[in-house]
């Protein structure tokens, strides 16, 4: 079993092939081409933000080579999509190798919302936008609006804010702790 000091325990649902890469290679990458071809015509959009997350990421933990997209885990079995046939896995992850969030922040960046320091800065974006004509979903699936499109991202960077409190075992600001972790490894796999 791990050193619990040292790893967290996360749970993540995975297809049968990656579990299957994961007993035969021992650690198992998520590609562009995986979320395309799930996503399919709402592609865009997911594209949009992994894209982001990404870029951002690295910065936190470094991207590993082969490394495309991360794989998604929570800390709370019940945040677990477990629809479609798979496994869910139990991991316990060395806390430098996960990029710790909240999930309510990574779903209003899936919304392509902006992501305020509280609701009210929130609202009064929102607000300024449709004083505009505008939303922040149209702004960011167009290539018109560079401004708007650079403050919502750039606000987007709040998702990580929580890195370090989560690290240090504090989810006190955080409504539910998701993770993206650039690789799994059969290594983490908790054996019960």
């Amino acid at each position: 079993m791990a050193d619990r000091c040292n790893t967290i325990r996360l749970y993540s649902f995975q297809t049968d092939v990656v579990y299957q890469v994961l007993k035969r290679d021992g650690v198992c990458y998520s590609k562009e081409e995986y979320v395309r071809k799930k996503y399919k015509e709402s592609a865009k959009v997911f594209i949009n933000a992994y894209g982001w997350f990404v870029k951002e990421a690295q910065h936190i933990v470094p991207k590993p080579e082969g490394a495309e997209y991360p794989y998604w885990a929570f800390t709370d079995l019940y945040n677990v999509d477990q629809t479609g046939d798979g496994h869910v896995l139990t991991l316990d992850v060395p806390i430098g190798e996960a990029i710790l969030f909240d999930m309510f922040d990574w779903t209003k960046i899936m919304q392509m919302h902006y992501i305020g320091e509280n609701e009210s800065e929130e609202s009064a974006f929102s607000e300024e936008l449709k004083n505009m004509g505008m939303n922040e979903f149209q702004i960011m699936t167009s290539n018109f609006y560079p401004e708007q499109k650079a403050r919502i991202q750039e606000s987007w960077k709040r998702l990580f804010g929580h890195q370090q409190a989560i690290e240090a075992g504090d989810n006190s600001g955080v409504h539910s702790v998701q993770a993206g972790l650039w690789c799994i490894k059969d290594e983490w796999i908790v054996k019960e």
